[in-house]
């Protein structure tokens, strides 16, 4: 979450994308950075089956990182992007899409969820939301953005193997079987899919729809002292991870 604090802020008026891709050490769940944590997680759980708990500075509902792709986009491109939120999501949904597709796959692009989904305290991974990726009506991609201006951060989760008992046990929430509506890439591909074959084909999907050409990022030691910053006085803090309520 640093690291991809730290890329968003490091943008300027100049146009720039960086695209990321990463694996969790050990299961995580992350709060959407509006989420009061009493309401959505269990922490008696979490803290005793080795759980940690995190705070995007993004929105969206409570995410289960275990087993999957995590993936982080921030730009302040506005050509390529638009200046909505909306128009920023669906093309980056559209770009994924692509490269779900070099995997074999059929995915396409979310209507509307219900309301009761908007307003209540599932998970994220309990319904598509609009523009979000689904397979045969259930979510493969769950994604939340952060914008200031002309300048944005978008990060999701993209399951290699679902794990919804777990995911089940971390949330507060009582759902019933039917209530989580979600794909792996595995389950959708009928075989197993590693993360390193995954980002091949997404990053080939991306580069083939927006037109371009990646080119690796280089850390700088002053990047990563900024990096460690953010997470020792920020993520790593109580007071950003459980407070209360609203704020970014």
């Amino acid at each position: 979450m640093a690291v991809d604090e730290h890329l968003f802020r490091s943008l300027t008026e100049e146009p720039r994308t960086v695209v990321r891709f990463y694996q969790w050490e050990r299961p995580t769940a992350s709060l959407g950075c509006g989420q009061a944590a009493e309401k959505v997680i269990d922490m008696g759980f979490c803290r005793a089956n080795g759980v940690d708990v995190v705070r995007r500075m993004t929105g969206g509902k409570l995410v289960l990182h275990h087993h999957e792709v995590t993936y982080s986009i921030c730009s302040s491109d506005v050509e390529t992007f638009s200046l909505t939120v909306a128009g920023s999501y669906r093309l980056i949904s559209e770009g994924l899409i692509q490269g779900l597709a070099r995997l074999g796959l059929d995915p396409v692009l979310a209507g509307a969820p219900p309301s009761s989904y908007a307003r209540g305290t599932m998970p994220c991974f309990a319904h598509p939301g609009r523009d979000e990726v689904e397979i045969d009506g259930r979510k493969i991609i769950g994604s939340a953005q952060k914008r200031t201006g002309g300048k944005f951060l978008q990060h999701g989760s993209i399951p290699l193997a679902a794990d919804e008992a777990l995911l089940r046990a971390v949330s507060r929430k009582d759902f019933g079987a039917d209530e989580i509506r979600m794909i792996s890439l595995s389950e959708a591909s009928g075989r197993p899919v590693s993360y390193e074959s995954a980002v091949e084909h997404l990053v080939s999907g991306l580069a083939e729809f927006f037109k371009v050409a990646f080119e690796p990022l280089r850390m700088t030691g002053e990047d990563l002292a900024a990096i460690e910053h953010l997470r020792a006085n920020k993520y790593a803090t109580g007071a950003w991870t459980f407070r209360a309520e609203t704020g970014a």
